[in-house]
């Protein structure tokens, strides 16, 4: 049986990232992280829009509010010391009605309380950053909000935990836990001195092999993204609407990646299973057994309207419903333009069984054999250095 005194399972950005933290604490500690597919970063770190968000729409008392422009910042220095592109474009949120000017104003007071910079500029400004945005009266324009290409950052990242001592076991699944921190794998049994679980989708399940997660479990949502065959530099900026801020979905939107192309999305549809990508891959029925009562109960009875949003996000799979919801963002977005669907994301949304309601902000729960992190969903890219750090103070706490 192999043994390691911090074992992690799951390789994508924030388990690497908390990987890095520990051994920096614990330089004389081996460290292991567990990847059950044959690379890191093929779910979610792999798959998300690439955005390095700013961090003013979320409330300064939570999580999300401090790790999102600190991980902003720290991962764009990241970036610049190893030669990774970062487009600095900045983001245009635009308003549809005089409605939400008023959300406009209430985005200005978080970015304030949050210490974002963040600028409420006229419809005649917004022209002069993006001449095709469209907006009522007002704009907001982040000027810190960036994108990079997430695979090439995890790369970069996985490299350095490597050259640091962290030891990463690709192809490597966990199964079930025998006793106390001893696991069985698809390779064999192993023992963690401490047990790290950063499995994304599957982070509920694992926790309550551990005796945590009792009153959570993940919904998954499935984000989809059409690409514009507009040339390069059509768009100068992101272009993003009001959201909903009960809601942690930031709707249809126009990114710029950084090859300066232009997508837009993302869906939040329902998913059936936890690795519902395309067709019937990975396909588990006792997932979409249980999906599908979690989903029927929640059509019946949730604090968020289930309903209203399933049945909203479900028309997203066509094509004319996302570019006629992108093109009250802008002028000029045509369905003639948005003809190829990009790689599908499932979002890991932890759901609250007892209240019913979608969790906002992060969500861990440990103790002196294991900590969970049952909640990192966006912007947990952006977060994950800060994020990381939190999670080893955590632990910290416990060892002590």
């Amino acid at each position: 049986m192999e043994k390691s005194d911090f074992l992690l399972i799951g390789g994508g950005i924030i388990g690497i990232s908390i990987a890095r933290e520990l051994k920096k604490r614990y330089p004389d500690s081996s460290i292991c992280i567990f990847e059950k597919e044959l690379e890191c970063g093929l779910h979610a770190s792999g798959r998300n829009s690439g955005v390095l968000h700013a961090g003013f729409y979320y409330t300064a008392d939570s999580f999300k509010a401090k790790f999102t422009r600190d991980g902003n910042k720290r991962l764009t220095k990241y970036c610049d010391s190893k030669n990774i592109k970062v487009n600095k474009c900045g983001k245009l949120v635009v308003a549809q009605n005089e409605s939400e000017l008023t959300w406009l104003d209430e985005l200005m007071v978080r970015a304030k309380n949050n210490g974002v910079p963040l600028e409420s500029i006229t419809e005649e400004e917004s022209k002069t950053i993006e001449p095709r945005a469209k907006t009522f009266q007002r704009a907001l324009f982040s000027p810190s909000t960036s994108s990079v290409n997430p695979k090439e950052l995890l790369k970069a990242m996985q490299l350095d935990a490597i050259q640091e001592g962290v030891r990463i076991c690709t192809n490597t699944k966990y199964l079930h836990r025998k006793d106390k921190n001893t696991i069985q794998t698809s390779t064999g049994l192993f023992e963690a001195g401490y047990l790290i679980n950063v499995a994304g989708l599957y982070a509920d399940k694992i926790g309550r092999d551990f005796g945590f997660s009792e009153d959570y479990r993940i919904l998954p949502f499935k984000g989809l993204y059409l690409y514009s065959n507009e040339p390069s530099g059509s768009l100068r900026t992101h272009i993003y609407p009001v959201p909903d801020l009960a809601n942690p979905f930031l709707g249809v939107h126009l990114t710029v990646t950084t090859d300066g192309k232009v997508k837009l999305g993302p869906t939040a549809i329902p998913a059936f299973w936890r690795e519902q990508y395309e067709g019937w891959s990975n396909f588990r029925f006792d997932e979409l057994t249980e999906i599908l009562l979690r989903q029927a109960g929640l059509f019946l009875s949730s604090n968020f309207d289930f309903k209203a949003l399933a049945i909203r996000e479900l028309q997203k799979y066509s094509r004319p419903k996302m570019v006629s919801l992108a093109s009250s963002l802008a002028k000029g977005v045509e369905i003639k333009n948005y003809r190829k669907w990009g790689e599908p994301g499932i979002r890991a949304q932890l759901l609250n069984i007892r209240g019913k309601k979608l969790e906002m902000d992060f969500v861990l729960e440990g103790n002196n054999l294991s900590m969970h992190i049952l909640n990192a969903v966006s912007p947990g890219f952006t977060c994950a250095l800060p994020f990381a750090e939190h999670v080893c103070d955590q632990i910290d706490s416990k060892l002590s």
